[in-house]
């Protein structure tokens, strides 16, 4: 875990985000690092550093170390993949932000990029994978156990369960992000989302209905991270990093561990708060990992924002969405309205409300802004909060 890092991030660039777009997610990738650049106010060539954000997740391989060449960089003080599945963004940005503060490199580049979607495929087949029928691993696949959507399944039913609660707790979860990617011109799904048209989707893997799903898309996002002594010379607001920190639960292999249920945010959540002196109470806003409409809900408990099994009330009466009463959460859309790019929907969100020109959907209070990201079936989690231009340190 590291906090108070002399670091920030001062470009965003995005390429894509589109289900038309055949692009190659190298291709993607270039243009998103020259896109945050040139937002960041320094030319493509002024990068010496490169992390590349890979998950298991990701359908396209041509994304490698190579992309140093597409981009015409030369002479890297660091060119490297990071790979943490579903937190591999977080991940790659705190090494970038390691980089930055011990001199190692000026200004590094974080790109994540995916094509998973090509002209007459299905929506349900765009993470396909060749699965092994052998051994552990193959345990689950030959009791028809099927992707991402059925492993948080379980969670769900065992969370709604255990908290004797109804799925209405996960419809507002996904009429909530709607509400929010209404605003947001580069959210895949805008159309006003009611309680009807929820309950009328078909199930995906019950408890999770079609909207409880996240919206793939082809596309890439890079930020560029430097010192904030750089950034306070740069065409936009330095986003500060204020604390990051990971949590991996590992092997259910003392009491009381729940396989379905124990989330990482509430080791990376205590050593983030215990290094900032921050606490739930806090934070602004939540740009949180939902691939699934379970994941906020468990992270919202595992951070200390709600005790077990009353992350509902986060979302009661309209609460988070635009307007609402309490704190808002995944205001551009999050992956299940806007776009799922795995852990750089949460950044890019939360690099716009801190830089307060997200437009419509611009948060009045952004001065610290919890950012997560999962990987796995809750194997895997990191979390990083971003502070506007004005904070510490």
């Amino acid at each position: 875990m590291s906090a108070r890092l002399d670091a920030a991030i001062v470009g965003l660039g995005r390429a894509g985000l589109t289900r038309t777009d055949t692009r190659a997610a190298a291709e993607l990738a270039r243009l998103a690092v020259i896109a945050a650049a040139d937002d960041a106010g320094v030319i493509a060539t002024a990068v010496d550093g490169l992390v590349i954000c890979r998950s298991g997740g990701a359908t396209d391989a041509t994304l490698g170390l190579d992309l140093q060449r597409a981009l015409g960089l030369r002479d890297l003080k660091l060119n490297r993949i990071a790979l943490c599945e579903g937190a591999s963004a977080l991940a790659a940005i705190h090494t970038a932000a390691l980089a930055v503060a011990t001199g190692m490199a000026n200004h590094v580049a974080c790109v994540f990029a995916d094509a998973p979607i090509t002209p007459g495929t299905r929506m349900r087949t765009a993470f396909g994978r060749q699965k092994t029928g052998i051994g552990m691993e193959g345990l689950r696949y030959t009791a028809g156990l099927f992707g991402g959507a059925a492993v948080h399944a379980l969670s769900a039913q065992r969370y709604l369960a255990l908290h004797k609660l109804g799925e209405d707790v996960l419809a507002e979860v996904a009429i909530t992000t709607r509400a929010w990617a209404g605003l947001n011109p580069d959210a895949s799904y805008r159309k006003h989302l009611t309680h009807e048209d929820y309950w009328a989707a078909r199930y995906v893997a019950e408890p999770l209905r079609l909207f409880d799903c996240a919206a793939p898309v082809n596309g890439a996002i890079a930020v560029i991270v430097t010192t904030r002594n750089r950034a306070a010379d740069g065409a936009q607001p330095a986003v500060s990093i204020l604390a990051y920190a990971e949590g991996h639960p590992g092997a259910p292999d003392r009491s009381g561990f729940d396989r379905t249920l124990t989330h990482g945010g509430a080791i990376a959540g205590r050593a983030m708060f215990a290094a900032t002196g921050l606490s739930p109470a806090d934070i602004d806003i939540c740009e949180l990992y939902d691939a699934f409409s379970i994941m906020p809900l468990l992270a919202l408990e595992a951070y200390g924002f709600h005790p077990p099994g009353q992350a509902r009330d986060a979302y009661a009466d309209g609460a988070a969405q635009p307007g609402g009463s309490g704190r808002p959460i995944n205001t551009g859309g999050g992956h299940l309205s806007g776009y799922y790019l795995q852990g750089m929907t949460p950044v890019a969100e939360a690099v716009l409300q801190a830089r307060g020109t997200a437009g419509e959907r611009q948060c009045e209070r952004n001065a610290t802004i919890l950012v997560t990201n999962e990987g796995g079936r809750l194997d895997y989690h990191a979390g990083m909060i971003l502070g506007s231009a004005e904070q510490w340190p």
